[in-house]
């Protein structure tokens, strides 16, 4: 297995909105440090990492959103220490602003040299903003999508499908359309985080046929497949490269200030090994829990976690979630 990257991350940052779907399951509670000891850190130990592992890539990453009390300062430092996160602003949780507000928040971001803002919609208005858990969120968004196409900033928005929300698609992507949307990606939500909430809502595949061919293309037939042809299919890839995230929390910090770079790299590695040597392969997992008919429609990753998540619950496996990304940790992947 061989780590290709490692990205510090802070969760210091509290979001406006309480999503059915968070990877991060925020629940307004900050798990992450303050900004400053996190840019102390940060700063050091990517330094000491670059000379210890130069055949990584490092970035620093904050959330639980880019609402920052000083986000020119945040966006510098993502550039110094060369971040994609400098040029790429995701837009969601971020304080409501009306027009004149969301005119100088993207003049700014223009300024900074930020390229592209990102959104994501669950649905039409009253939908959407129930799924946020924010009246008016939906309202925003456009709006500021709308002031990010005048200041010249490219715009890209995802819609996370379900049986729940797919009726809803085609009338979306319109809306985006005319809020001048560069790139719209459909995509099927993960069960990680709150994720697993909407594991009942999962998309199959014969739910397609309520979308026009035009919106169906925007869902990438190649990363989303039936279970069935995940696993009859033989198309399944070995994953044989990881990421790491390293999480900056409260519970944390004072321990890693003692540690060398390559001691922490080490040790999340550590993790993430232990953590798949407790789960037996996907190929052996398929046959225990797969469907050969299975209709749902899943990623090849999220496929392998659903049947880990399965095995772990059948045989009480307790092992340190490496794929819980409000703690240090890491993801497998292969190209797909």
């Amino acid at each position: 297995m061989r780590t290709t990257s490692l990205m510090v991350q802070n969760l210091c940052v509290p979001c406006g909105c309480r999503c059915r779907y968070c990877l991060l399951s925020w629940d307004g509670e900050i798990v992450g440090v303050p900004w400053e000891a996190g840019v102390e850190f940060a700063r050091k130990f990517i330094a000491e990492a670059k000379a210890a592992r130069p055949e990584l890539n490092f970035s620093f990453s904050f959330g639980y959103c880019m609402e920052h009390p000083r986000l020119p300062e945040a966006i510098h430092l993502l550039r110094e220490i060369g971040s994609p996160q400098a040029g790429f602003l995701q837009c969601d949780g971020l304080r409501i602003r009306d027009e004149e507000g969301c005119a100088r928040f993207c003049a700014m971001l223009a300024e900074e040299d930020v390229k592209e803002l990102n959104f994501t919609f669950y649905g039409l208005l009253a939908y959407h903003d129930r799924f946020a858990g924010r009246k008016g969120d939906f309202e925003f968004l456009l709006r500021l999508m709308r002031a990010a196409s005048r200041a010249g900033l490219k715009i890209s928005a995802g819609i996370p499908l379900t049986k729940e929300n797919i009726d809803q698609t085609e009338e979306l992507i319109g809306v985006l359309r005319g809020a001048r949307c560069d790139s719209i990606r459909l995509f099927i939500p993960h069960e990680e985080g709150r994720g697993k909430a909407l594991a009942p809502l999962r998309l199959e595949a014969d739910d397609l046929r309520r979308l026009s061919p035009g919106s169906c293309a925007l869902l990438s037939e190649k990363v989303y497949k039936t279970e069935s042809a995940w696993i009859t299919g033989n198309t399944y890839e070995e994953e044989t490269e990881r990421s790491l995230i390293l999480s900056l929390r409260r519970d944390n910090l004072e321990r890693l200030r003692t540690m060398r770079a390559q001691a922490v790299i080490e040790e999340i590695e550590c993790l993430d090994e232990r953590y798949y040597a407790a789960f037996p392969t996907f190929a052996e997992l398929a046959r225990e829990y797969g469907d050969p008919r299975g209709a749902k429609l899943y990623r090849q990753r999220d496929l392998f976690y659903h049947y880990r998540q399965r095995y772990a619950r059948d045989h009480r496996i307790d092992v340190y979630d490496v794929c819980d990304e409000r703690q240090s940790g890491s993801r497998r992947y292969g190209h797909i």
